[in-house]
């Protein structure tokens, strides 16, 4: 993954410093964290998820929602240039992967299954962002 086109830049040494072992192979090599394992794919606290990278605010919690699919999901990002999409075509399939636009992080995949009212489910690795609660 090519990072240098974002504003956030910063050597793979310092990425693995500030980031856990799962959340660098998530957002920097668009790994995936097992499914029910993350720390927000239950929780319903007021406020707003960020990126883990940079800090970005990428979804609020009123627009989180139990998809059953093991993972946070939202119907929408803050608003539409906090995420980028591109076609992701590993493991035998065409998906379309988000990333953070500031930093380059992968944060997971949006689907065209979700409710009103954009009918999309951004579904996210709980080890690509990091919880704000509401103040």
């Amino acid at each position: 993954m090519s990072t240098d086109k974002y504003p956030v830049q910063k050597t793979d040494a310092e990425w693995r410093e500030q980031l856990d072992e799962m959340q660098y192979e998530v957002t920097r090599h668009a790994a995936t964290e097992r499914a029910f394992s993350g720390r927000y794919w239950n929780h319903w606290s007021k406020g707003e998820y960020c990126c883990i990278g940079c800090g970005t605010p990428l979804f609020e919690a009123t627009t989180k929602f139990d998809a059953g699919c093991g993972w946070p999901s939202y119907w929408a990002p803050v608003n539409s240039e906090v995420v980028e999409r591109v076609e992701d075509r590993s493991h035998g399939m065409v998906r379309v992967e988000v990333r953070c636009h500031q930093c380059g992080s992968h944060l997971g995949h949006v689907f065209p299954d979700g409710p009103p009212p954009t009918g999309e489910r951004y579904c996210i690795n709980s080890a690509a962002i990091d919880f704000k609660p509401e103040t």
